[in-house]
């Protein structure tokens, strides 16, 4: 597999793993998604809220879309689970349309990055989205661990990428049409 295919997997995974885990999310008793807890942001709500807000930061980068820092500065948290799920669920959808029409060259092409108080920095496409993932499974993780106080059991999120695990996904890759 060359890392043009590799990227187009994990946007895949993106959507299919933030999927599983919002299911979960959504399944969350009155007051466990807004509840304070311990990690990197207080709450379920504010890292899920995270995770977008810098994945819209990082698609108008790559789309060159000229919205620049304002994409994560001027994001509004969402309230409602249910809403942020959507909203999650559209750009992983966007990104994916991105990855599809990439081709092998526009890995190394740089794109702008506007970093405010560092400035403006170029940074190759493929970096930005092996980037983008690693920082999604980051803070997916974190919500996983946040969810093992709630009364949701926290999802499988591993379980995309190999054959041995498709019997796994099989029925959610036929779902979100993957």
């Amino acid at each position: 597999m060359n890392l043009l295919n590799h990227l187009r997997r994990m946007a895949g995974n993106n959507l299919w793993s933030n999927d599983r885990l919002y299911r979960a999310v959504l399944s969350l008793q009155p007051g466990e998604f807004e509840a304070q807890r311990t990690s990197f942001f207080p709450s379920i709500k504010e890292t899920l809220n995270h995770i977008l807000a810098v994945d819209r930061l990082y698609l108008d980068f790559l789309e060159e879309g000229g919205v620049g820092a304002a994409a994560y500065d001027d994001f509004v948290p969402f309230e409602d689970p249910a809403k942020l799920a959507a909203a999650q669920a559209d750009f992983d959808r966007r990104l994916i349309a991105f990855c599809d029409g990439l081709s092998e060259v526009d890995l190394d092409r740089r794109v702008i990055t506007d970093r405010r108080e560092d400035g403006i920095i170029p940074e190759k496409i493929g970096n930005i989205l092996a980037h983008v993932f690693l920082h999604d499974i980051h803070h997916r993780g974190q919500v996983h661990a946040m969810l093992s106080g709630t009364s949701v059991a926290p999802p499988q999120l591993d379980e995309f990428l190999l054959d041995y695990d498709a019997k796994l996904r099989e029925k959610e890759v036929e779902r979100l049409g993957l």
